[in-house]
């Protein structure tokens, strides 16, 4: 079956190399035709944030981060009127159970648990990335 799916901007907050680059092998090996912006910290993340003539159309937040933790960082991104509308998924190793219903009582748009297996998180990471571009994305 042939969907047509359009190209993101996401914009990846990680901290960890390896995870960044797992990540960009995943998009690369399923042939993903995605933009990638990194972002290792949340205050690299808010500068890049700052042009708003160019936001992402998903951000994907780890929530083990130096200096300002993933929910932190998550409540002030939707606090931010020009930025609140930006989907953002939780993709992290944290399965506490406080963690997720924090996330979700903020307004993130997904919360999903790194796999330790590779095939697993390729999985994961293509069928995130398959529903967030079929989805109408509101742009400013």
């Amino acid at each position: 079956m042939n969907i047509l799916k359009r190209s993101l901007n996401i914009l990846l907050i990680e901290d960890h190399m390896i995870e960044i680059v797992k990540f960009k092998k995943t998009v690369s090996y399923h042939d993903l035709k995605h933009n990638i912006t990194e972002a290792k910290d949340a205050d690299e993340a808010f500068k890049i944030l700052e042009d708003k003539n160019n936001l992402p159309d998903l951000i994907l937040l780890d929530l083990n981060m130096p200096r300002i933790s993933g929910i932190e960082f998550l409540s002030i991104l939707k606090k931010d009127e020009d930025l609140r509308h930006i989907p953002t998924v939780i993709l992290t190793t944290s399965d506490n159970q406080k963690d997720l219903e924090e996330c979700y009582r903020i307004g993130v748009s997904g919360y999903v648990l790194k796999p330790l297996k590779y095939k697993d998180y390729e999985t994961k990471i293509e069928a995130i990335l398959t529903y967030w571009s079929l989805n109408e994305l509101k742009k400013y």
